[in-house]
């Protein structure tokens, strides 16, 4: 009985010590960094997002580090003819309901190109993520710029802009340290952000982290299924239309007319350009449904409220303008027959537009 009693103490005084150097350690901090991808299966050509995995092969996790380990950028090699040009936005850029190659990042890819007067060969790379935040984008750049980009396009729109949608996305609020230490090497002072975190001491136990390491596992599981497949989204034969007919409206956040400048987040623009230094940003203000039913004479489409978005959009035209930021403004060039199931995702057809333009604003500006 006594020799029980010993072997049961001994263990959970192992058990005591493991979980204690487990917390000390917080390997979940780098078990992110081990990928199958790129090396027994493909990388990714989209950072991981999904809400039905078993359909999409694909899910929505917070680990930064394994997000970019999956992705195909992570491993690739760049060649001295190649121009590498990294994507940054919201979900109409990574693409929902469009395949890789369907979406801006998937045409340009491999598109010849005049750049200082050689001829050179686009290589692009989608690291939008879809949700609507420029916080979010921000912190996606700072992981980015270290695959030596030689030009950054950003995809946004006003959504994306008020102080409430900064930590409304779980990629920031789940890397909150991570962004604090961006806003302070970048010059940031928001409003919105903590002065600084309180630990969360279960969060760093491993009951705490067994979700993270769950998720971590099922990454590299479905990129068997990726690998056999390119699946990476569910594609449904039928979805929702975007609205048409709209209520009468003109709110924007819950305030009539024109929204606030205060309540804006625009220095997360200074503090983007700062952080990539020389490396050159493209601004695109996005393409979005313009409704011709019922109440569009107060609202452009679900989202904005005509008085609202006219004044962010000549805010932000005047803002690129006086900082010499290059901007491509697209946000009325597809009818409304070219959006699937958003007023902000355009469809195949819309993306092939944008294309276009995208392409001569991109030469324009590196010549």
């Amino acid at each position: 009985m006594n020799k029980i009693f010993r072997i049961i103490c001994k263990s959970l005084l192992i058990l005591f010590v493991l979980l204690v150097l487990y917390s000390l350690t917080q390997p979940v901090q780098w078990l992110g960094k081990i990928s199958f991808y790129n090396w027994i299966f493909p990388g990714r050509e989209r950072l991981p997002f999904g809400e039905n995995p078993r359909i999409a092969y694909n899910f929505s996790l917070n680990n930064l580090d394994a997000m970019f380990a999956s992705h195909k950028l992570h491993r690739a090699e760049k060649q001295d003819e190649d121009f590498r040009v990294l994507f940054i936005g919201d979900s109409s850029l990574w693409g929902t309901l469009l395949k890789p190659e369907e979406t801006l990042p998937g045409r340009l890819d491999r598109q010849e190109m005049m750049i200082h007067g050689k001829k050179m060969k686009i290589q692009t790379y989608n690291l939008a993520y879809p949700t609507l935040a420029l916080s979010k984008d921000l912190l996606i750049l700072n992981r980015a710029i270290q695959y030596q980009p030689d030009l950054i396009v950003w995809s946004m729109t006003m959504e994306s802009f008020p102080f409430d949608k900064q930590l409304s996305t779980a990629l920031v609020e789940n890397n909150l340290s991570e962004f604090l230490s961006i806003a302070q090497k970048t010059d940031l002072h928001a409003a919105w952000l903590p002065a600084s975190i309180t630990p969360d001491r279960y969060a760093m136990t491993l009951l705490g982290q067994r979700r993270d390491l769950a998720d971590l596992i099922r990454l590299q599981l479905y990129g068997f299924m990726w690998a056999g497949t390119g699946i990476d989204q569910n594609y449904p034969s039928e979805y929702p239309k975007p609205m048409t007919d709209l209520d009468p409206d003109a709110m924007f956040h819950g305030i009539e007319g024109p929204y606030p400048d205060e309540m804006m987040e625009w220095d997360i623009l200074s503090a983007a350009h700062r952080l990539a230094g020389p490396i050159p940003i493209l601004i695109m203000n996005e393409p979005i449904l313009m409704s011709h039913g019922k109440n569009s004479e107060i609202r452009y489409n679900f989202y904005y409220p005509r008085q609202a978005y006219d004044v962010w959009r000549e805010t932000l035209l005047k803002t690129c303008k006086s900082n010499q930021w290059p901007v491509l403004d697209v946000w009325d060039v597809l009818p409304p027959s070219d959006f699937s199931n958003s007023a902000i995702h355009y469809d195949a057809t819309g993306a092939e537009k944008i294309q276009k333009l995208l392409s001569d604003a991109m030469e324009s500006i590196l010549n």
